[in-house]
């Protein structure tokens, strides 16, 4: 269900907008999106899970509330992520 830490680190090198970032909204989007994705292939087979439901609600808000903040800040980095991600919107 979680995602590993090769994984992680590999969205993090990706994602960073300079060396040793793992903060910046871009990152935190990117590993949040990695942890839905895998969260919802979990409830493909585990349908009355809704402890772990919950958890994938928060996530996902979490991530509507950093993208609404880069959308405010930066349009241009929010269009650039979307694109990159592949998110609606």
């Amino acid at each position: 269900m979680s995602i590993t830490a090769e994984r992680k680190a590999e969205v993090i090198q990706t994602h960073a907008r300079s060396e040793g970032d793992t903060g910046s909204a871009e990152v935190q989007v990117a590993i949040l999106s990695e942890r839905i994705a895998n969260l919802t292939e979990h409830f493909k087979t585990h349908k009355k899970d809704n402890h772990s439901r919950r958890g994938l609600l928060k996530m996902v808000s979490q991530r509507r509330r950093l993208l609404d903040h880069l959308k405010d800040s930066e349009n241009a980095r929010y269009a650039a992520l979307i694109e990159r991600l592949g998110l609606r919107r």
